[in-house]
Formats: C-alpha cells, structure tokens, sequence
C-alpha cells in the first residue's frame, strides 16, 4: 500500500507531510481508513474462505458495520500509542452530517475513530504499525472462530 501512496504522490505532484497528515479534519482521515479496513477484510476473506460473493459480501458486513468496529476498537486500546488514542478521540468526536440507518449512534462515533486511526496510519506511511495493528484484528478473529 505504501507503494500506491507514494505513486500517487509522484504522479500528481502533490506531497503530504506528517504535518498535512495530523491537521487533516478527522473524517478525512476516517475516509480513507473505510477503504484500508474494508480493502484489507476483503483480502482476508477472499484468502481464508474460499466461497460465492454473497457468502463473501454477508461475511464482510459483519466486520466492517459500526458494531463490530466499534467492538474490534474496544479490543485494540490496550495497545494504542498516547498519539494514537488522540486520534481516535478526534475521529470519535468529529461531527458527521450522516449516520447509516442501521447504526447505533455511540457505536459508529466509535467506529469512525477506529477508520480515522487507520487512515492515519496509512497517510503517514506507517505500514509496519498499521500491520500490526491489523494482525492483532486478525487475532481476535481467529479466537472467536475456536
């Protein structure tokens, strides 16, 4: 992924600093965080449960809807850096004009900070915490599945 990032950057002529990155408003960075959490789940399923689209897509949904966000984000604390847990308190209190219909209101403040922290890391090139962070996802998804 740092590799599109940095393609992207030299194609367009535009570069983004760390400082870019940190004065982002929050549901910038919880944009691209969406796309990283559900790029990454969809690789996951594709590699670990070889099955039909829908079965793919209904599995997807149970990880990347607001509740199970929220839930995964809940898990993660503990190891989240002082930095990190800012960043996910300002995605937590950023003001969305929307709300999916099927979302607790608490859980998806919640789990916009999670995307937020994940668009974060991403933007600043921290491929190797970013990893970690979601190899401790998958950690939590192989328990549940004993």
């Amino acid at each position: 992924m740092d590799k599109l990032l940095t393609y992207l950057q030299e194609k367009t002529g535009s570069q983004l600093t760390p400082e870019d990155v940190r004065m982002m408003h929050p549901l910038v960075l919880a944009y691209i965080g969406d796309t990283i959490y559900d790029l990454f789940v969809r690789s996951y399923l594709i590699l670990t449960q070889p099955t039909s689209v829908h079965k793919l897509h209904v599995k997807a949904i149970s990880f990347v809807k607001a509740g199970a966000q929220s839930d995964t984000l809940h898990h993660i604390e503990g190891i989240l850096t002082d930095e990190e847990q800012d960043i996910v308190r300002r995605g937590r209190n950023a003001k969305s004009a929307t709300m999916p219909k099927n979302a607790d209101a608490v859980e998806y403040r919640w789990a916009t900070g999670f995307e937020t922290l994940l668009g974060y890391l991403y933007l600043l090139g921290r491929q190797d915490r970013l990893l970690y962070i979601i190899g401790c996802i998958l950690e939590l998804d192989d328990k549940e599945d004993e």
